[in-house]
C-alpha cells in the first residue's frame, strides 16, 4: 500500500519512511509542495501526509488544489503550528485529519491506518488467511499450519502483496512499484531474490507449494497448487 509524503525536513522524513517501511507501506516522497501535486495527480496513494510548511508552495496551498482537482486523496497534515486557528484552516483547506509536531509515530501509524478506512468506505481486514498461511496485519505474525515464521519488513511486504493478489499474476514491475519504490534499479535481480527466499521460508517442509513462478510473467500465490 502506497503513501505520499511531502515534507521537506530531512530527518522527519527519513523516520517516517523508516518506521512506514516496517509497518507494510511503500512511501513515496516529495520535498515540496509542486512535485507532491505532480506525484498525486499521476498516481494512486492510499493516503497523503503533508506538511504545511515547505518551500515554493505550502502544504494548504497543496490540499486545495488536490480538491480543486477533484482529486479526493485522504490527506493528514503534519504541522507545528498548534493554534485552534491554525487547525481550523487546516481542515477548511480540505485535510481529514490533523496532527502536530513533534508527534509519536505509533499515533500517526494509527490515524493514517483510521483515515485510510474511512474514507475506503471498506473494512480493512486485520487478517489475511489463504490455505494453511496465514499473516496478521497488526502484529505482523505469519504462521503456516503450527509453525510461525519469522520474515524481514521487506519479507512481509512482498508476501502481505502476493497474498491480497492470491490467484493473479503479478509481475516484477508491480512488485517494485508496491513493495519497493520508484527509485529502485529494476535491472537487478533484487526482486527474485527476495520472492527465493521468501518461497524457502513459506513453502519449505510443506506438501503443498503456495508461491510460484510463472515463467516470462511473473509470480502468483495461490492455493491447492
Amino acid at each position: 500500500m502506497k503513501i505520499l509524503l511531502i515534507e521537506d525536513d530531512k530527518k522527519i522524513s527519513s523516520l517516517i519512511i523508516q518506521e512506514m517501511s516496517k509497518a507494510g507501506y511503500t512511501v513515496v516522497l516529495a520535498n515540496n509542495a509542486v512535485q507532491g501535486l505532480s506525484l498525486a495527480i499521476d498516481n494512486n496513494y492510499a493516503a497523503a501526509i503533508i506538511d504545511i510548511m515547505l518551500p515554493q508552495q505550502s502544504g494548504l496551498w497543496l490540499i486545495d488544489k488536490l480538491r480543486q482537482q477533484k482529486i479526493h486523496l485522504p490527506v493528514i497534515i503534519l504541522s507545528a503550528n498548534r493554534s485552534l486557528d491554525d487547525r481550523l484552516k487546516g481542515f477548511k483547506s480540505g485535510c481529514d485529519d490533523y496532527l502536530t509536531k513533534p508527534f509519536a509515530f505509533t499515533e500517526l501509524l494509527v490515524r493514517i491506518q483510521a483515515l485510510i478506512r474511512r474514507t475506503s468506505n471498506t473494512d480493512e481486514p486485520t487478517h489475511i488467511t489463504i490455505e494453511n498461511l496465514s499473516i496478521d496485519l497488526m502484529t505482523r505474525k505469519v504462521t503456516r499450519g503450527l509453525s510461525q515464521i519469522e520474515l524481514q519488513p521487506r519479507e512481509f511486504s512482498l508476501l502481505e502483496y502476493l497474498m491480497r493478489h492470491s490467484g493473479r499474476v503479478v509481475s516484477k514491475s508491480m512488485l517494485i512499484e508496491n513493495v519497493w519504490d520508484y527509485n529502485f534499479d529494476p535491472h537487478t535481480n533484487v526482486v527474485e531474490a527476495r520472492v527465493c527466499r521468501l518461497r524457502e521460508k513459506i513453502d519449505k517442509g510443506f506438501d503443498t507449494t503456495l508461491i510460484h513462478t510463472v515463467r516470462g510473467a511473473g509470480y502468483v500465490l495461490k492455493a491447492g497448487a
